[in-house]
């Protein structure tokens, strides 16, 4: 079964509240014939677009290939949060590759937040950068580890954009009997994920770029120049970059083996008042928890409560995704236990053994860059910007993230679904008591 097809129509935008809400482009025609160019980028959500546009700005000659519509994956179907650093905290990073690494890899992150906010104030991106994301604990035991990772991110990064929120504090912001303290983050920040995507499209073909939906990759030959091939076009290009994430499929099995494709979900319920939203969450702040599982959620412009949460690990969405979110979210906010929710969707992102994004060079002028485990919108953009850098000759930063170590999963494609399932039992077991 194709992922691209599973759960959507060909050609065709999920029917999520983004969708609805966006203003969209015209269609891009199918690539036909022999075409060539200094790049081919395959993929047009954040990391393929932001690597067309960064690449067009430079002067290279770019052809994006999508395989359904611009932002059709992840990219326009997320919770639209925008967290700096990484996927793991700075503590964990630098057990995991040492203080020198860690610190790079902290202010890589923190580009990517500068680089999606500044993409927000162009006329070409029709979303806001919304300021603050607050990360709450579900465990009394973990308040005081929050305690410490304040004063570490404060004392040895110098970030005083994080604050500790003390138990009652969290609970005057975010209007819930299931957390027990957290932190608030200024830094961070939330924005509407398919305008974003539909921004960085805009701002590549501006540039120069090329692109063209419904133009499946059925195989990419190395060599210089390297070949890509669709059902109706062949590409010649000097570099490709991969920006596919959860959608690669088997194509680079090498890739395949550490990024696994997971389904996240997400609801929208009917607007509430302004008045009520204040009621949930104060400020305007986007929310995370602490659950392996996480549950992540914020208001819309238009004071819809996006809520998500709940994974499933193989090819097809639950029949009734309302159903299934509504669970955590009452969970959370009981008040909320009879709320109507108006959209609800599902989308396939890509998650790596460690939650590191995975970055390889294949043959030399392969660029591939995935696996970025829920935190694609800043890193993912950033990762385009960094794969530009790298074909233009400046590649520290490519270096830096490829270095971070990203082994394969138990068993393979074959295996690595089966295997995360009975891991997952036991970290929703684990959370719940």
């Amino acid at each position: 079964m194709d992922l691209l097809t599973a759960n959507d129509r060909q050609g065709e935008y999920p029917p999520s509240y983004y969708a609805d809400a966006a203003q969209h482009l015209d269609r891009f025609p199918a690539a036909a014939g022999d075409l060539t160019c200094d790049v081919c980028v395959v993929g047009a959500g954040f990391t393929g677009l932001s690597t067309a546009y960064h690449l067009a700005q430079r002067g290279y000659d770019v052809v994006v290939l999508d395989a359904q519509r611009v932002g059709f994956g992840a990219s326009g179907r997320n919770g639209g949060q925008v967290a700096t650093g990484q996927r793991r905290d700075q503590e964990e990073l630098e057990d995991m590759v040492g203080d020198t690494h860690a610190r790079a890899l902290w202010d890589i992150g923190c580009e990517a937040v500068d680089l999606v906010r500044d993409l927000c104030a162009k006329d070409e991106v029709h979303t806001t950068f919304n300021p603050g994301i607050v990360h709450t604990v579900h465990r009394k035991r973990d308040h005081a580890h929050n305690a410490g990772y304040v004063d570490h991110m404060q004392d040895k990064y110098g970030y005083d954009k994080i604050s500790l929120l003390e138990p009652e504090a969290c609970r005057e912001i975010v209007n819930s009997p299931a957390y027990h303290g957290g932190t608030l983050d200024m830094g961070s920040g939330h924005v509407q994920p398919l305008e974003l995507v539909l921004g960085l499209a805009r701002l590549a073909l501006n540039a120069g770029a090329r692109i063209f939906e419904q133009s499946k990759v059925t195989s990419i030959d190395e060599g210089d120049p390297a070949t890509v091939n669709t059902d109706d076009a062949t590409i010649k290009a000097r570099y490709v970059v991969l920006g596919c994430n959860g959608y690669l499929g088997t194509m680079q099995k090498h890739v395949a083996a550490r990024v696994m494709p997971i389904n996240n979900f997400i609801v929208a319920t009917k607007p509430l008042t302004p008045g009520a939203q204040e009621q949930i969450i104060r400020h305007n702040y986007a929310v995370a928890d602490s659950k392996f599982v996480v549950n992540y959620f914020r208001f819309s412009d238009d004071h819809r409560l996006l809520f998500g949460g709940t994974e499933t690990y193989g090819y097809q969405f639950p029949k009734d995704i309302a159903n299934a979110v509504r669970k955590p979210m009452t969970e959370i906010f009981p008040q909320l236990k009879d709320i109507e929710i108006e959209h609800a969707w599902g989308g396939t992102l890509g998650i790596t053994m460690n939650r590191m994004p995975h970055y390889e060079r294949i043959g030399g002028n392969i660029l591939t860059m995935s696996g970025f485990s829920g935190s694609g919108v800043a890193l993912g953009t950033m990762s385009g910007q960094i794969a530009a850098n790298a074909i233009a000759g400046q590649a520290e930063k490519f270096d830096i993230m490829a270095k971070v170590p990203t082994v394969p999963f138990p068993g393979g494609p074959a295996f690595r679904s089966p295997l995360l399932i009975l891991a997952m039992l036991w970290y929703s077991l684990r959370d719940k008591l």
